[in-house]
This record gives structure tokens, sequence and C-alpha cells, in this order.
């Protein structure tokens, strides 16, 4: 019979190239064989190396939609690259340990895009291979905690269940424990021990956001909250350039959902131009309180001034879909003058 180590297409020290097989039928079966076994290998190879080409575009395009938050994008790309080494690993015959993505705290103002880079994170960590599904469920308080003696535990654990597969994203987190210490027992610590209780299985991965101070008060409550949610990321509030470029991300692409769909921004409106008028329309506290959510407001008013300043006899219809400088600063000055009212 014929011996050999292993059979390569060029010679290497201990191995036998295709072309230098002896010859004989049983030689012929044998590198008919082999040639179409390495023929496999090489297809292999080159739909692993498109997948994972592909998956990282994917990934790039979902993460290009996040302003801003190096730190959590820097996290995610460890988690991405390494999901996708992890399938190159197996496919190559290692055994190797599954990975689970931690569970996780983000810390911020409202309108900083915790809900959105949930969401955005579902979908990357299913892409990824992380999670088994993209999706994520959302709830408050009143999602989880009942009225009654008994209410709670069961209320908490459906949610649990509807989230089992992705993430469940506890939104303002904090309102679960209370400020002050009654005499009355608060629920909202038994609807945090149900979630902690499950957080070891892996069959959930848990996000709980909210301000960072009232935050502290979560974390304090249970001695078990720091040692499962292991990665913490700061939202911070968004710059006049950071908002610009928020403005231009939802223009530029809007969902059918949106009030903006079908509507354009004027060429006019870069994102210099856009900071420059976001920067003199508003204060700094105004922005703080705010954040991403005064773009929303800002869009829905331009849109709004956009149709009353039209002509009832205009028929051109690009015309008809562009807002205009003219319109963002109308929207500005519209939230301005709400604010106050407040």
């Amino acid at each position: 019979m014929l011996e050999c180590t292993e059979i390569t297409p060029c010679h290497q020290e201990g191995k036998i190239p295709l072309n230098h097989i002896p010859g004989g039928v049983g030689s012929e079966k044998l590198q008919k064989i082999l040639t179409r076994h390495m023929e496999e290998q090489r297809k292999r190879k080159a739909l692993m190396s498109c997948r994972e080409g592909k998956a990282m575009a994917e990934f790039e395009e979902a993460m290009s939609q996040i302003v801003g938050l190096q730190e959590l994008k820097m996290q995610l790309r460890r988690w991405a690259r390494g999901m996708l080494f992890d399938e190159k690993r197996r496919a190559m015959g290692l055994g190797i340990a599954s990975r689970r993505a931690p569970h996780m705290a983000f810390l911020g103002n409202p309108g900083t895009g915790k809900t959105m880079v949930a969401r955005i994170l579902g979908k990357l960590l299913h892409m990824v291979g992380v999670l088994p599904t993209n999706k994520v469920t959302e709830v408050q308080r009143t999602d989880l905690v009942g009225e009654f003696v008994g209410h709670t535990g069961p209320k908490t654990r459906r949610k649990i269940k509807d989230a089992e597969g992705g993430i469940l994203f506890v939104d303002e987190a904090y309102r679960l424990i209370p400020m002050q210490k009654s005499d009355d027992k608060d629920y909202g610590v038994e609807a945090l021990e149900e979630i902690m209780s499950v957080m070891d299985s892996g069959k959930i991965v848990v996000i709980f956001a909210g301000y960072c101070e009232p935050m502290k008060r979560v974390i304090a409550s249970n001695d078990g909250f720091c040692r499962r949610v292991t990665k913490f990321f700061y939202f911070d509030d968004f710059s006049t350039t950071e908002l610009a470029e928020i403005l231009h991300l939802k223009m530029s692409n809007p969902a059918e959902s949106s009030s903006l769909y079908g509507f354009k921004l004027d060429p006019s409106c870069s994102i210099e131009v856009v900071r420059e008028l976001i920067a003199r329309e508003t204060t700094e506290d105004r922005r703080k309180q705010m954040n991403g959510g005064l773009v929303d407001t800002l869009l829905i008013n331009a849109r709004e001034n956009l149709d009353l300043r039209l002509d009832f006899s205009c028929n051109d219809a690009n015309t008809m879909i562009t807002i205009t400088l003219e319109d963002l600063e109308a929207g500005l000055r519209q939230i301005s003058r709400q604010r106050q009212l407040k």
C-alpha cells in the first residue's frame, strides 16, 4: 500500500506533492479523491472568506448608524471579530468554548441613544452569532412590578421568558429601587431579584439603562449586580456636531414609518451649517435636556414649516419634498418658544 503523511499541491518537508504520487491504478484513484477533497477545501475557504467579508460589511454598516460612543463601538468590534474567528476555528476542527455576551449597563441622560443602541446591538449580536435571535424586549417598572403580593414574580418571569434568546432591555432601571425606604414593601426589588436569578443561565442578555446618579441605587441594592453586570457604557450628551450628524443620518434613509419618509434636505444644509445653526439657536442646557430628542422635534417642526411656506400653486415635486435651512431655523425657534412656556 502507498503510505504518505499528508498530500498537498506543493512540496513541503515531510509531505508529498500531488504530482509526485507514484503511478498505478490505485494511485490514480487516490489522486482523484485527494484532488476532489482539496477542491472542496478551497471552495469552503472561499465561501468562509466571502461570508466573513459580508458579515463584517453588514456589521460596519449597522455601526455607522451609531453616532459617537467609540468605546461601545470598539467592544462591538471585538465581539464581531471574535465570533467570526470562532467560526473559523470550528471549521478547522478546533474544539473551543462557546462565547457569551456579557450583561451591560447603559448610563446617560434621556435622548442619548440608549434604546436605539440596544436595538442595533440585538441585530449585531445575532448577526455575528452571539445571540440566536435579534429580538430586544423593552421593559420598564410597570411591565415588571405588580400592585399586590404575589403579582411581581410571575409578571417579571413572563417578560424574561419573552426575552429568551435575545436582549432584555430594562429602561429607567433605577425606578425598580425606591429613592427612600418606607414602611410599605416595594416590589421593584423583587423584580430585580427575579432578573438577577436568570442572568447566569445564558438564555438572555440583560441591559439596565438609566441616569448615572440614580443607577447607583440599583448597583448598591444587590450584592451580585457588579458580578453579573460587567460592562458599563456611558452615553455622553451629544455635541452640536453629533446632533448635526444625527439629523443627516435621519434624513439620509428614513424608515417608511417615519414622518420624514420621502423628504430630503436641501444641499445647503451641510453638517457644518446645521451644527452652527443648532449652536446659535439652542442653549447648552436645552441640548443636555433633549439630546437626540431635539433632532426629532426639530425635523417634525421643519416639515410643518415647509407646509406653511409652500404655495398651493406649487407644482415642482422637488420643492414639495425639500426641507431647507429656513425650515430648520424655524423649527429650532419653535422649540425655544415651547421650552420657554414650560
